[in-house]
């Protein structure tokens, strides 16, 4: 019996090292392919308005077929982002934004905002700002900024689409 406890407890070992190699990769792995998709299809650094959610056309896994989608993927290595959500009246909107590991690092919504649009400006520890920006803090370079409307049927895309459009991200000229 003794002869098998080595063994066994190298297996443990390996076991632990591998679920925690699993869970610890698997965030930067995900938003990794997901960025790599969404900057595949509209570049980064510029707002995406895609168009309402059907099952042939699914960028990311199990989006909602009630939410207009507009998304930002972007770089922050050569500039701060200025990111405008403009509001949609009479419907829930809001922004959220990921870092490169899937954790959100903002979130606000129109029932924060009182239906005022959202500014922010999104930059790396040592990006500087202009003077007054609301400044996010992002952990590391790249990530993904998320505007979700919520639609009351999807006949009314057109019309929420001529508020979304106004809607948009950009790199700070410098």
């Amino acid at each position: 019996m003794s002869r098998w406890i080595g063994p066994v407890v190298l297996a443990m070992i390996a076991a632990v090292a591998a679920w925690y190699g699993t869970l610890a990769a698997a965030p930067s792995v995900i938003m990794d392919r997901a960025w790599n998709r969404l900057a595949d299809q509209a570049g980064y650094n510029k707002m995406t308005h895609t168009p309402p959610v059907v099952a042939e056309r699914q960028t990311i896994v199990r989006p909602s077929p009630d939410l207009a989608y507009s998304i930002c993927a972007f770089d922050l290595t050569k500039a701060p982002l200025e990111v405008m959500i403009a509001p949609v009246p009479d419907h829930y909107w809001s922004l959220t934004v990921f870092d490169s590991v899937t954790d959100v690092a903002f979130v606000e919504s129109d029932r924060d905002t009182g239906g005022k649009p959202i500014r922010i400006v999104l930059a790396t520890t040592d990006q500087a700002v202009p003077k007054g920006a609301r400044k996010i803090v992002m952990p590391d370079a790249k990530g993904v900024a998320l505007i979700r409307v919520l639609l009351n049927n999807r006949a009314e895309i057109g019309a929420v689409d001529a508020f979304r459009k106004q809607s948009f991200c950009r790199p700070l000229k410098g």
